[in-house]
């Protein structure tokens, strides 16, 4: 293993092995041992008691961050010619329909979210193969397929994000940026952890939040008390 930087030292110095902050003390602590010369992206894995292999204990769902992600998010709205217009007042980056679809055939997928109508669905499943593996695949129960895309769009635009559980068990995400205040970054974590509780599956057994660690881009991660979340 390498020699560890004065930043490294100065980050290592900070975190005590082994203990598990409240929210409030991890979200100032995120940012005194981050380091970066930008503006490093928050994420947060959470560990939950579900087994994702049964249909049963898949935890997946959207929220709304109160304070956004920090990100440009790039949209592609594919659509009828009746709904363009609304689309690209919303915010869209791109709009259109039979030539966004053959250059995703062609490999085009610089985009971060596509969002369509259900009538379209029909023509974008033969997408699937390229935008699945991509995460990009409109999904009714992310909102990005619905009649309604103008709002879908602002949505997304102001922070809305999907997330769903891996097949270890953990759900991990952004939910901002090193350059968020210490508050914004404890609203936004319990907003996102708020919202896991409310999707907890009734089949789930035992302690449901095991373990909740934030990090930042090339930090080390800080283990959060799940029981602090509700602190002020």
């Amino acid at each position: 293993m390498g020699k560890l930087t004065k930043n490294q030292k100065l980050a290592a110095g900070k975190i005590e092995a082994g203990k598990a902050y409240s929210l409030k003390e991890a979200s100032q602590l995120v940012k005194d041992i981050t380091f970066t010369k930008f503006d490093a992206s928050l994420d947060i894995d959470v560990r939950l008691g579900v087994d994702p292999r049964k249909a049963n204990q898949m935890v997946r769902g959207v929220v709304s961050l109160p304070h956004g992600t920090g990100k440009v998010t790039r949209v592609l709205v594919l659509c009828t010619p009746d709904a363009e217009a609304a689309a690209k007042e919303a915010g869209a980056d791109y709009v259109g329909l039979d030539e966004y679809i053959e250059k995703i055939k062609g490999g085009w997928t610089d985009v971060d979210v596509i969002i369509t109508m259900p009538s379209i669905m029909g023509k974008i499943g033969a997408l699937g193969r390229i935008l699945g593996p991509r995460g990009l695949m409109p999904n009714p129960k992310s909102g990005t397929v619905t009649m309604d895309v103008a709002k879908a769009v602002k949505e997304v635009k102001q922070g809305k994000i999907d997330f769903k559980v891996d097949k270890s068990g953990i759900v991990h995400t952004s939910i901002g940026k090193v350059s968020f205040s210490a508050d914004q970054i404890r609203e936004n974590a319990k907003e996102f952890i708020s919202t896991l509780n409310k999707l907890k599956p009734s089949a789930a057994k035992g302690t449901y939040i095991k373990s909740i660690y934030l990090s930042s881009t090339m930090s080390a991660g800080i283990k959060i008390d799940p029981k602090s979340v509700e602190e002020i």
